[in-house]
């Protein structure tokens, strides 16, 4: 599956020298985590992120001199999009394959990726994109179908499992790592598994 068949566009932008206020309402309007930034050529420039101005927000308000908290406003902060944006954005192309956007969102630590022709943005990918497509899957899915595969292999009773971050911790409640060694590898044969680790309740892990 490539990027064009699960990025969304068109792409909702900002300008650089739009105030925060203004990102922090298309942000909060339209349930996005961040807005790519675009120059008077709609060239993509940055991106701005719920991250970025909330760092701002704190910086401005552990400021003595700035209004109380509770008080804030954006219409009263005089810096634009431009003075807070990430400029280092990761972007790729249509043709890229959702698995590399994948491994680009999970190993980078972003929740969206620009997808561009050149400078020139043609849409986004989110993390929920790339759910709904199921190429990144919950680790509530992945535990649920590892249990799956390690009772169609053994009781069902005899297994439990976790997942955080896509890597499988295994609980075997038989001793036998043989057992174990075949779980594992029945766990790593399934999509979105990232790493897996058996061990027996009461024993060393093997």
């Amino acid at each position: 599956m490539k990027a064009r068949e699960v990025m969304s566009h068109p792409v909702i932008t900002i300008r650089a020298d739009a105030g925060l206020g203004l990102a922090a309402d298309m942000l909060t309007r339209h349930g996005f985590t961040g807005l790519p930034v675009t120059d008077d050529d709609d060239h993509l420039v940055g991106i701005v992120t719920e991250a970025d101005l909330l760092r701002e927000r704190l910086d401005s308000t552990s400021n003595p001199n700035s209004p109380a908290d509770e008080h804030f406003s954006w219409r009263r902060h005089r810096k634009v999009v431009g003075d807070v944006m990430t400029t280092s954005v990761e972007s790729l192309t249509p043709g890229a394959d959702t698995s590399e956007l994948a491994r680009l969102m999970l190993e980078e630590r972003i929740r969206c990726v620009p997808i561009v022709d050149g400078r020139q943005i043609l849409g986004i990918v989110t993390r929920r994109d790339l759910l709904r497509a199921g190429v990144i899957r919950s680790d509530a899915d992945i535990a649920t179908d590892i249990s799956r595969e390690l009772a169609a292999f053994s009781d069902a009773d005899r297994w439990s499992v976790s997942v955080e971050s896509g890597r499988a911790e295994i609980q075997d409640h038989i001793d036998s790592a043989n057992d174990r060694q075949i779980a594992v590898r029945l766990a790593m044969a399934l999509p979105g598994v990232k790493g897996a680790h058996a061990h027996y309740l009461t024993s060393d892990p093997f």
